[in-house]
């Protein structure tokens, strides 16, 4: 005689499980539309050809904004940095490069959820 064969109930998943999952869903879709552009602090006066831009602390950057220029500050007796916010540049340690100083023309990455009318 052959065995009755017993039908398991689909698995329930943990209550921890999907909350975790749904926290995880809702971190990517609030950090990927930002309204804010990645930025970084630069001394528009330290191009180099091959690294770009050089990172400068924040501070020199305080008073600027996208339409003026820095104030030309020093710090710790080095020379004049001429700190400006750099937007959606790729970072190697201490350099940026790729990016806009102008903060409108900063990249619309568009991701979920997003209103954007990026393209493609």
């Amino acid at each position: 005689m052959e065995e009755p064969k017993i039908r398991k109930a689909p698995r329930r998943l943990r209550s921890s499980t999907v909350i975790l999952g749904g926290m995880g869903a809702l971190a990517a879709a609030l950090t990927s539309c930002g309204s804010e552009p990645d930025k970084r602090c630069v001394d528009r006066n330290s191009y180099d050809v091959v690294n770009g831009y050089r990172v400068v602390d924040s501070s020199a950057c305080k008073n600027s904004s996208s339409t003026s220029v820095g104030k030309g500050k020093k710090s710790r007796g080095q020379k004049s940095v001429d700190g400006e916010w750099y937007y959606d540049s790729d970072v190697s340690g201490r350099w940026a490069d790729y990016g806009t100083f102008d903060k409108s023309k900063a990249a619309d990455r568009g991701g979920f959820g997003c209103s954007g009318s990026s393209g493609g």
